[in-house]
């Protein structure tokens, strides 16, 4: 059986879709959930809340847009489902994961969704919403890999920010900022070049 969540053309992750419903309300849902997600990040916002701020009833916030984890995926934006993206990650051997997660990351910034991950990335840039970014890479994305490399026990959060920091330097470096020759370096060799980085933040030694 085909997951719906992969396109006919392999592309990872494809978002599955909601009923369009009434415009202005889903307007105001997710005016109210990216709001409520740049301030509070995503474990600490609810659905009940967001349907707060937006004057509807929780369960229709569910009609439109099913879990939490998908109302916060539409409210940046973000054409894929990034954990669909960093499951095969999670059964990597740990010495591996580095150069599995590279590429898994680059995959899709380099697939046909790029245009519409840019202008996400772009539109939480430009209005201020850094905390949107930061909910998207530490709460969604990498949360659960957190576990797998938190050695010694404690240290799994650091490791987890220092590969976003990494991580979010290069995506804006070579996909936002379009800086030469980082931007056209062929991606098997930016992911040979990132890998051992992303490798050392996630099982090296830390000064902690």
């Amino acid at each position: 059986m085909t997951d719906p969540a992969t396109r006919t053309d392999g592309t990872p992750g494809l978002r599955t879709g909601r009923r369009p419903g009434n415009p202005d309300t889903r307007s105001r849902i997710l005016t109210a959930a990216r709001k409520l997600f740049a301030q509070n990040g995503f474990d600490k916002t609810s659905v009940r809340s967001v349907a707060s701020g937006a004057g509807v009833d929780s369960a229709l916030v569910h009609h439109y847009f099913g879990t939490k984890r998908q109302l916060f995926l539409a409210s940046v934006d973000i054409p894929v489902d990034p954990t669909k993206v960093i499951a095969p990650v999670l059964d990597t051997p740990p010495d591996e994961i580095g150069s599995r997660l590279a590429r898994a990351v680059f995959s899709v910034w380099e697939s046909p969704h790029k245009p519409a991950v840019v202008a996400a990335f772009r539109s939480a840039m430009a209005g201020n919403e850094p905390t949107l970014i930061r909910t998207f890479l530490l709460e969604v994305v990498l949360r659960d890999l957190g576990p797998r490399v938190d050695e010694p026990p404690g240290t799994g959060m650091l490791r987890m920010q220092l590969v976003a920091s990494q991580m979010a330097g290069v995506l804006v470096t070579r996909y936002i900022l379009e800086i030469e020759p980082l931007a056209s370096l062929p991606v098997d060799d930016l992911v040979a070049i990132v890998a051992p980085t992303l490798q050392r933040y996630l099982t090296g030694d830390l000064p902690v």
